[in-house]
């Protein structure tokens, strides 16, 4: 039987990043957005650039689903 994964919660699409999000992951692969595997397996520890902690600059929690275009504090890579 070949190995298979299943999730409970659908994935949802992700919006692109802010520019000021960090994490672990970013160092180890190299690349603003990690590759599965990776973020699979890591903490999914962020930080932001801006204030070096886990609130951003408008005290709300730093996470990859959190920090998108509804923040004030938001900046697209682009």
């Amino acid at each position: 039987m070949a190995y298979e994964r299943s999730l409970d919660e659908a994935s949802e699409a992700l919006q692109p990043i802010c520019r000021h999000l960090r994490s672990k992951a970013i160092y180890v692969a190299g690349q603003m957005e990690p590759p599965a595997e990776m973020q699979q397996t890591g903490s999914g520890h962020c930080w932001c650039n801006l204030t070096q902690n886990v609130f951003g600059p408008d005290a709300g929690v730093v996470d990859r689903r959190e920090c998108d275009s509804s923040r004030a504090c938001y900046e697209g890579l682009l």
